[in-house]
């Protein structure tokens, strides 16, 4: 039986279907409002002002002037370090919530599991893209002023060293978040990205078996590192063959959405 009209109770809130806007707007603020994400933010913006500035200073003050590169790839130290943070914090974004717990809360309060997923991406992605772009633009026009004697950056060079940097850093930083919703573990995504970054270079590194030779190749020109350092050019980093400008950014983009969509069929798959 329903109340008589007297009875009723009409809530002085206003009642509506919540949608992505308030997701993003509550992951934006766990993920400001989160230590890990000060801290590693932070260290990689240090991470690419004091290696990059310090490699240039090393450059500027050698006896060795290069005219004909430009300034801009000495910033691929920097971001290759940094690149680490930006790892950690996309396990963290969502593996922690595995690990506290906070996960169930989440999906209590948003039981949409796309939502949630696209809203933790959605921010993410636009936060490091955000801070990764204003730095890289910080180091370059510092690292272009101190090395007045190399070659004079073009407008794509500048572009691909910003913006460029920018989306190869936030698409790493989202493979990263798609491999810790798969994974579902801090220490072991963050390992797992970790391997990815890395191994393949150090793997080709050990492979002097002749027959191996395509292999090494493959594995040199499409490592993580390689294809950071093609960005800044408009040439592979090691063979003919491999990615340069901005074809890195693609092929990161492709390998991204593949694993992402990995994840979004096993988190509306399995038990939280």
């Amino acid at each position: 039986m329903t109340a008589p009209a007297p009875y009723s109770y009409v809530s002085p809130i206003p009642v509506r279907r919540a949608h992505l806007g308030d997701a993003i707007a509550s992951e934006w603020t766990k993920i400001r409002s989160l230590r890990s994400t000060m801290w590693t933010l932070g260290v990689m913006v240090l991470l690419m002002l004091g290696v990059g500035l310090g490699v240039a200073a090393i450059v500027a003050a050698s006896d060795i002037p290069d005219q004909s590169e430009s300034a801009l790839g000495f910033g691929f130290f920097g971001v290759l370090l940094g690149s680490i943070c930006v790892i950690t914090l996309g396990v963290l974004t969502i593996a922690s919530e595995y690990g506290t717990g906070m996960i169930r809360t989440t999906l209590t309060a948003c039981p949409s599991r796309t939502r949630v997923l696209t809203a933790k991406a959605i921010v993410f992605f636009l936060l490091v893209f955000t801070i990764t772009t204003v730095t890289a633009g910080v180091v370059a026009m510092a690292q272009v002023a101190m090395l007045d004697g190399a070659a004079e950056p073009t407008s794509g060079d500048w572009l691909r060293a910003t913006v460029g940097v920018g989306l190869f850093m936030a698409e790493l930083g989202l493979l990263s978040l798609a491999v810790g919703a798969v994974v579902r573990h801090s220490a072991g995504a963050i390992t797992i990205m970790i391997g990815v970054l890395l191994l393949p270079l150090v793997a080709a590194m050990f492979m002097f078996s002749k027959s191996l030779a395509k292999v090494q190749e493959w594995l040199l020109d499409y490592a993580i590192p390689s294809q950071l350092i093609a960005l800044y050019a408009d040439k592979a980093a090691v063979g003919e063959s491999g990615p340069a400008g901005w074809d890195p950014v693609w092929i990161l983009l492709v390998i991204t959405a593949a694993v992402t969509g990995g994840a979004y069929a096993l988190l509306n798959n399995r038990d939280v």
